[in-house]
Parts: C-alpha cells; sequence; structure tokens
C-alpha cells in the first residue's frame, strides 16, 4: 500500500484555458480554495475534489461556479 500523503485532500481547477492542481491538509483548507477560485472574474469554472483514501485519490465531490455559494 502507498503511504497516506501528508496533504490528503486535492483540488483539480479546470475551465477553458485552466487546468491546475493544488494539495491540502485540511477539507476547510480545499473548499477555501475553490470558494476564492470559482468566484469573481475567474477562468476556472469546475473544482473536482479528491481525497486520499485506502492507497488512491477517490472522487469526492465536484463543484461548479454555479453552485459555488461565494460566486
Amino acid at each position: 500500500m502507498t503511504a497516506k500523503p501528508r496533504k490528503p485532500w486535492r483540488v483539480i481547477l479546470t475551465g477553458p484555458d485552466v487546468r491546475a492542481e493544488s494539495d491540502h491538509t485540511s477539507e476547510a483548507k480545499a473548499y477555501a480554495l475553490i470558494r476564492a477560485a470559482l468566484g469573481g472574474d475567474s477562468l476556472a469554472d469546475t473544482a473536482r475534489v479528491m481525497q486520499w483514501e485506502d492507497g488512491l485519490w477517490r472522487w469526492f465531490e465536484t463543484v461548479t461556479a454555479d453552485n459555488n455559494p461565494d460566486a
């Protein structure tokens, strides 16, 4: 089994001209990035949240700019 990473939460931001990844130590920090990244004039329109579980990155949730409360 692969060791658990130090930052077990990953956010993958995507949009027409954007693809970026950022790892976080907590769920709260991951969602803070999402709120900031999907708001305003951001080029990103979707954030895919992944969580490290049982040796694999697993899909946790997908957030779009349309359902971002801070957008």
